[in-house]
């Protein structure tokens, strides 16, 4: 507690979030957590818990990951923070939310801790979640679909060796256009293989009910050779 003049400041609690997406059977998926403890015990939860009082909210948010869902070695990016007075019911907790995009096959998930389990649920089926999890979930979907369209990032979602139909699936999944409409395949598929960042690796598709298609790979190299040269990724 402080004290400044006549008046007494109590220090605000401080928690990190992440919201962790992946991609998988033409989805985009996000990592929850169900509660094991108040308050809302038994409710679906972004990956989260309180930083230590001496701890930097970057390592925080790794060791929640963790601690919770037992991924480790994710790249965290910081997207904002969430003061509402009111979004903790036990008191004043300001959040920061950190976001991530993997492969969903490259990490084992396991609940400890206090989470009572861990779960992959689809976008499009996420239930009404803990405290103001809906609204943070929306805070960084926006911003992986603004950075989709001008950075290559899409492709940690992808494995090595994918064809021009998962790379279409996963845009449209992301930025999500309306119902009774779908990214134009002919113009994507153009305007991927202009930018010149993928490798024909001369191999097509195994083990398919349909016609085999060709496999690409990302070439990451190339893509910083470009930037550093004035190109910009703009899909």
């Amino acid at each position: 507690m402080f004290e400044f003049g006549e008046e007494r400041f109590f220090t605000s609690a401080i928690t990190v979030d992440n919201v962790i997406f992946g991609f998988d059977d033409g989805e985009i998926k996000i990592l929850l957590i169900k509660r094991g403890t108040t308050p809302f015990k038994g409710k679906w939860a972004l990956p989260g818990d309180f930083a230590h009082p001496d701890e930097d909210l970057d390592f925080a948010s790794a060791r929640v990951l963790k601690e919770l869902t037992g991924l480790s070695n994710v790249y965290l990016e910081q997207v904002q923070s969430f003061g509402h007075p009111n979004r903790h019911p036990d008191g004043r907790v300001i959040t920061v939310a950190y976001f991530s995009l993997i492969k969903i096959s490259d990490f084992a998930l396991q609940a400890s801790g206090w989470a009572s389990g861990a779960q992959w649920m689809s976008l499009k089926d996420i239930p009404e979640l803990a405290f103001d999890h809906n609204e943070i979930l929306d805070a960084c979907f926006s911003k992986l679909q603004r950075r989709v369209r001008v950075q290559p990032i899409g492709f940690e979602l992808l494995p090595p060796k994918f064809t021009l139909t998962d790379l279409q699936q996963l845009y449209h999944a992301i930025l999500l256009p309306p119902p009774d409409k779908s990214i134009d395949k002919r113009n994507f598929r153009k305007k991927i293989l202009a930018m010149d960042l993928l490798i024909d690796l001369n191999e097509l598709q195994e083990g398919v009910a349909h016609r085999p298609a060709k496999l690409y790979r990302f070439d990451p190299s190339k893509y910083r050779k470009l930037v550093e040269s004035g190109f910009s990724f703009e899909v």
